[in-house]
């Protein structure tokens, strides 16, 4: 929208299907939302009794520009003792989110017309978040035949004197998927062979279903290259507190600081002393959070399989399941359009999420395997003819 007052870089709608669900859950009464991946259950008492209490003790002024120090050592020792990975607190910046953190990092090592390889589907913010940062976001597709494996003849293929860096997240929002050790070792090996930087977003690393996740911490001879963002959000289901961090070189940290003294100065004191807390009590705070969503994603998945006009892979990681819905031969967008119509079903069209998402939907299963019961049988109901859809007599399952 042209504006005398509005940027002119922000004329073009750089809107996303994501960016409307707020508006879109609002559209009919009993919506069942399974758009963004906030986790329906709250956050863990204890964490919150810590959190208030040490408010009540005085923790509530700024804290020191890097992160709370006390956090910054909880931090460092979780890598010790997770994944044998030696982090200096040099390296360790605390942040109002991943999110931020993220963009921190792109706008810290990003000079104009950096290109960064973005592994699609994406989670959607890095795309606008590199432009912002001044570099030039590149779609690397990956593919449902390769389980969403990253085909790393292509990534290299991608490569060129622009490139500066890749963002590797896995396990991968929105489609799941987890790179195996031996994938994270060849694209550290094309890294180094090209003299590029690795953003590794690992925020869903309790959430892996078969097997033991593989940080990218573990490769001790990528840590200069290396930047690791991680978060509280999803592993302890405090979406709400935006509390992350940034593991990189002290080089980078340094302007990530700098950077973030212009933007938020410093993430929430309170929040930050919940992450201490959430840290300490991880082993009996996650393994029943871990376990109620695999619960969920796996029933999702066996509903999904059952219904003739979509269908998912074998579910290996997070909360989220990218469904195939090219049956319907509608796009991404009128599909997601005709279920919330017709069923009362919110989802987010594939396509929010790069090229190749189109055919696709995400779905979150933030919500009581009931509520997806439910979501599932109206979905049922709807018959495909075209982008001309009927609803059909009554049908249930499990």
């Amino acid at each position: 929208m042209a504006h005398r007052f509005i940027a002119k870089k922000y004329w073009e709608d750089q809107s996303t299907p994501m960016g409307a669900v707020d508006q879109l859950a609002k559209k009919y009464e009993g919506v069942i939302n399974l758009s963004l991946g906030d986790p329906d259950q709250t956050t863990d008492e204890g964490i919150i009794r810590f959190a208030f209490q040490e408010a009540l003790e005085g923790h509530t002024h700024y804290t020191d520009f890097r992160g709370d120090p006390e956090l910054r050592a909880e931090i460092g020792k979780y890598y010790l003792e997770e994944y044998d990975a030696s982090v200096d607190d040099s390296e360790i910046m605390v942040t109002a989110s991943a999110c931020l953190a993220m963009y921190l990092v792109l706008e810290s090592v990003l000079d104009p017309g950096d290109e960064v390889i973005l592994p699609a589907p994406y989670f959607t913010p890095y795309y606008q978040q590199v432009k912002l940062a001044g570099g030039v976001p590149v779609e690397l597709d990956t593919f449902e035949a390769d389980d969403f494996q990253m085909n790393l003849k292509q990534l290299e293929k991608a490569i060129n004197s622009c490139t500066k860096a890749i963002i590797v997240n896995s396990p991968s929002n929105p489609t799941g998927a987890v790179y195996s050790d031996k994938t994270l070792m060849a694209i550290g090996e094309i890294a180094e062979r090209h003299n590029l930087l690795i953003i590794a977003d690992e925020i869903y690393g309790a959430y892996v279903f078969n097997g033991t996740f593989q940080s990218m911490i573990k490769k001790k001879h990528l840590r200069e290259r290396l930047v690791i963002i991680n978060s509280f959000s999803k592993d302890f289901t405090m979406t709400g507190w935006r509390v992350g961090n940034i593991i990189a070189s002290p080089e980078i940290i340094r302007i990530c600081q700098q950077v973030n003294e212009n933007v938020v100065f410093t993430a929430p004191s309170i929040s930050q002393r919940a992450a201490i807390y959430a840290l300490r009590n991880r082993r009996t705070i996650q393994p029943p959070a871990v376990s109620l969503y695999k619960e969920r994603v796996l029933y999702a998945a066996r509903r999904i399989n059952k219904i003739p006009w979509m269908s998912v892979l074998p579910p290996q990681g997070t909360f989220y399941l990218f469904i195939n819905i090219k049956q319907t031969g509608c796009s991404s967008q009128k599909a997601s359009e005709v279920i919330l119509d017709q069923a009362q079903v919110l989802t987010i069209p594939g396509s929010a999420f790069g090229h190749c998402g189109e055919g696709y939907l995400r779905i979150a299963c933030t919500v009581d395997t009931g509520v997806l019961a439910e979501a599932f049988d109206r979905m049922m109901k709807i018959e495909w003819s075209g982008c001309k859809p009927k609803i059909h007599g009554e049908g249930n399952e499990e």
